[in-house]
């Protein structure tokens, strides 16, 4: 389920399949279909997720393509240790930026969004 943190960032509390796909179906449309302003960040919480399959893998691949041609970011946090390998054998953990929970996740993101002087 997503929540509207702020304005700007999107948290998506994910679970385990079937619910994982669908919902991210719905953040990749929920990105495509706007225009990039309305774009927001994304967090999506992996606290509730014990595996992860390839097809999930190449949804959340959708997923930073999309946030990423509005200049958006997507942010994974609360990956456990069988998605972190599941990560790593696949390498997107060098494509992902992985946070340890979402308020580190948040921060992440509202610091790299922050105007720089």
């Amino acid at each position: 389920m997503s929540t509207n943190w702020s304005d700007d960032i999107v948290i998506s509390e994910l679970s385990d399949e079937p619910a994982l796909s669908e919902e991210l179906s719905s953040l990749i449309d929920s990105a495509r279909g706007r225009e990039d302003a309305a774009v927001p960040h994304v967090v999506l919480n992996f606290a509730s997720v014990t595996y992860v399959n390839s097809s999930n893998l190449a949804q959340l691949l959708k997923l930073r393509g999309a946030l990423a041609e509005s200049g958006r970011q997507v942010c994974l946090c609360g990956v456990s240790e069988d998605v972190w390998n599941v990560l790593k054998v696949s390498r997107l953990d060098q494509l992902f930026r992985i946070a340890p929970d979402p308020m580190t996740a948040l921060a992440s993101i509202q610091m790299d969004d922050s105007p720089r002087r």
